[in-house]
């Protein structure tokens, strides 16, 4: 059963628990009544509505009961019933005259019933108020033409999770006041442009987990209230240049599921100027267009695609963005300018890559950020200064990677040690080389652990030098051949640039081996 099902029917039977109930005399048996006006009737052995209800009873609702028929006499005795709602029954037929008697009703739902696969013309053609039908998760095959051609009021439709293959030309026509129509979870392949006429005020469409694979620019072309368009989970695979050039009221976009490889920067263009929430997610994208004419997004997320690379000024203009998912992609190198003026990001995910360095100036606009995940890629070190620009607490996830811990951990090693709490899963960031240090937990190695060592150098009348550090100390042992001069030259440079040199020289001696030690500046 659909999630969105199941908590309705626990939310509602939790209700039932903790209602005040009337007196059992003046309430249905097998039904609780939480005060004058609601009743719900949550019995399995159920079969056939109450009777006799009083007219001051305004909502009904009828959970897991065994009825499985509607007659047109049903209801006849409560015209007063303004909601009505059949959650998980059996009902397997519903007369087209049951609810004629129902001028009043401004909310019906009929959901979770397998066994419901057919709904007949005229069905609700009384229902001159309504605002609120909800089919979800009924066996519906075929909607008929004209059946909703009453409902001039009517606000949101949701047909979810039916059998649905085909939607008649001019199915909408009189729903001139609908604002939310949910087609999810059907078997739709192809939906003609004439199917929408007449939803000039349409503010969420929702046509999830089907089989189209095509949109044409007409499709949407009187749709331009639109502020939700959800389409995840079919096999669209190309989108046509403008082909949302309609909706300049558009806030949210979901396209996640879908076939897509690439698209042009052309089909957006200025033509969502208010578009909000971007998803793209689980698609086969091997590049991304740039993104400059969103400039109101704040949500994108492109995770479980193929990207391999970005192009620098792929985020550009969009400084609003605040959440932004790159994860589970191939990614192994990011331009460093590439989020470059996004001082409102608050979340950068670029977990199970294949980042191998990541510049040090990279993040140096996003001060605000609250959490950076950069687990899973292949991450030997991290650049000095990398995290000093964020000025709010934050929360970063670094474990996953092939850590070396060498002196070139310095930095990430003194930055784990003083923010550890702002580390997740701290415990599996791990070293993976050297091996006397692999597997250990980074935050238990001491700094003079860290070590480089460098060997055969190639010096004139040198055989091999390497070097060690520990602590402030560089150490450079060398072996020289009898009696060979050798000069020295260590070059410091410092923040602002400027470069200092020291040298060292050793005279002829005839010694095997010489030491040096130079102190780090």
């Amino acid at each position: 059963m659909d999630k969105e099902l199941s908590l309705t029917l626990l939310l509602l039977l939790l209700l039932c628990h903790k209602g005040t109930s009337l007196p059992q005399t003046s309430c249905p048996h097998t039904c609780q009544c939480f005060n004058s006006f609601q009743i719900l009737c949550a019995d399995e052995r159920m079969s056939s509505l109450p009777r006799n209800l009083s007219r001051q009873v305004k909502d009904l609702i009828v959970i897991k009961s065994a009825v499985a028929y509607l007659f047109p006499d049903t209801l006849e005795e409560s015209p007063q019933l303004t909601k009505l709602v059949f959650l998980s029954n059996a009902l397997r037929s519903i007369h087209s005259q049951s609810f004629q008697h129902l001028t009043e009703l401004q909310e019906l739902e009929i959901s979770g019933n397998p066994w419901l696969e057919h709904l007949f013309l005229g069905t609700f053609s009384q229902q001159r108020n309504l605002t609120k039908l909800l089919l979800n998760f009924n066996r519906l095959k075929t909607v008929l033409p004209g059946m909703f051609d009453s409902l001039k009021e009517l606000e949101t439709l949701h047909m979810k999770g039916n059998l649905i293959s085909d939607l008649p030309e001019f199915l909408f026509l009189n729903l001139h006041n609908l604002r939310v129509l949910d087609l999810s979870i059907n078997k739709l392949e192809d939906i003609k442009r004439k199917t929408f006429s007449g939803l000039a005020r349409l503010e969420i469409l929702k046509i999830n987990n089907n089989l189209i694979s095509n949109l044409t620019s007409d499709l949407f072309h009187n749709m331009s209230q639109l502020v939700e368009l959800h389409l995840e989970g079919n096999k669209i695979s190309e989108l046509a240049n403008d082909i949302f050039f309609v909706f300049t009221k558009l806030k949210v976009l979901n396209l996640r599921g879908n076939l897509l490889t690439t698209f042009s920067d052309k089909v957006f263009g200025f033509s969502a100027p208010n578009l909000k929430e971007l998803n793209l997610k689980c698609n086969r994208l091997t590049e991304l267009s740039s993104l400059s004419s969103l400039t109101s997004l704040t949500d994108l997320i492109v995770s479980s695609n193929q990207l391999s690379d970005l192009r620098e000024d792929v985020f550009r203009n969009v400084t609003t963005l605040e959440n932004l998912d790159l994860s589970e992609n191939q990614l192994t190198l990011l331009p460093e300018g590439i989020f470059h003026d996004l001082v409102s990001i608050k979340a950068i995910h670029l977990h199970k890559n294949n980042l191998s360095k990541v510049d040090a100036k990279l993040f140096e606009d996003q001060v605000l950020i609250q959490q950076l995940y950069l687990s899973d890629n292949q991450l030997e070190s991290l650049p000095y200064g990398l995290f000093e620009p964020f000025l709010i607490q934050h929360t970063v996830r670094l474990h996953g990677n092939p850590w070396k811990c060498d002196c070139h951990m310095w930095y990430l090693h003194d930055w784990v040690l003083r923010n550890s709490q702002e580390v997740e899963m701290l415990d599996r960031m791990q070293c993976s080389s050297p091996s006397f240090l692999r597997r250990r937990a980074i935050i238990s190695i001491n700094k003079d652990q860290l070590v480089c060592e460098v060997s055969k150098y190639d010096v004139p009348d040198v055989g091999g030098c390497s070097l060690q550090a520990s602590g402030d100390t560089v150490i450079m042992n060398c072996k020289v051949d009898r009696c060979s001069p050798l000069t020295v030259k260590v070059q410091f440079q410092e923040d602002n640039g400027r470069m200092i040199e020291h040298f060292l020289q050793k005279e002829p001696e005839c010694s095997n081996e010489t030491m040096f030690e130079i102190p780090e500046e």
